[in-house]
């Protein structure tokens, strides 16, 4: 198993699989080949804004930008990337040569990684798709790493993290003493619209609010609609958060 990716300076380098998942920063990198624009679709290539790293993430298709708003969520997460890698493989079976390019690349606070591809359905996958899916599992084995076809999530949850992506940028942190209020008024679950009462203008604290439940420093059950009598309560102290990091 090889693997080629491009440069920082836009050169494709070549080398063993091994050797490259060692020493590549592979979320520093661009992608490796551009995401098709295919006529007629009508969702094309864009990017995402990863409040993770601060940087945009490329992507190709509505599901990958679903994919990517989960990922960007998960704490275990500090990098993302969008098809970075294309590995190389001689099928024995055959004897020819075959490529994969994973959609997606993401590290973990471990150091491991993660290359994923972003099906809209769970059955969408031809024979290609299955056989390179058992090659970069393996491959992805063989250092340590894992390899997903990451399954979409319910339609209310992508809806609540949709809602709750808007407010994901940190200007929506609130002040010190804003974004403790906050916190504080949530230490005991209660109704959404009765804590940013509690606290102020809701129209000031509310932003807040969808950041602490973006970030995790608050929490709720996303698998419901989202709504102001939603019951929100403690979720991760920052102090955790800079622990674990």
């Amino acid at each position: 198993m090889e693997a080629v990716f491009a440069s920082p300076t836009g050169q494709l380098v070549q080398q063993r699989w091994l050797d490259a998942a060692q020493a590549a920063r592979f979320e520093e990198l661009p992608p490796v080949s551009a995401f098709p624009v295919v006529p007629g679709r009508r969702w094309g290539p864009g990017w995402w804004w990863s409040a993770t790293t601060g940087r945009h993430v490329t992507h190709g298709s509505a599901a990958m930008r679903t994919q990517l708003m989960v990922l960007d969520r998960n704490p275990d997460i500090v990098a993302l990337a969008g098809r970075p890698v294309r590995l190389v493989w001689r099928d024995p079976g055959d004897g020819q040569v075959h490529s994969w390019v994973p959609q997606l690349f993401a590290r973990y606070t471990d150091g491991t990684g993660l290359l994923a591809d972003c099906p809209s359905t769970a059955g969408a996958a031809g024979t290609r798709a299955q056989r390179a899916a058992e090659a970069v599992a393996a491959a992805c084995a063989a250092v340590g790493w894992s390899y997903q076809r990451l399954e979409m999530p319910e339609a209310v949850t992508t809806a609540n993290l949709r809602w709750l992506a808007g407010y994901r940028h940190p200007r929506h942190a609130g002040g010190p003493e804003l974004a403790t209020a906050v916190l504080g008024a949530f230490a005991q679950p209660r109704p959404l619209a009765e804590g940013a009462a509690a606290v102020g203008d809701p129209l000031a604290v509310m932003p807040v609010v969808y950041h602490a439940l973006w970030a995790g420093w608050l929490q709720t059950d996303l698998a419901r609609p989202l709504h102001q009598r939603t019951v929100i309560g403690p979720g991760r102290t920052r102090d955790q958060e800079q622990s674990e990091q």
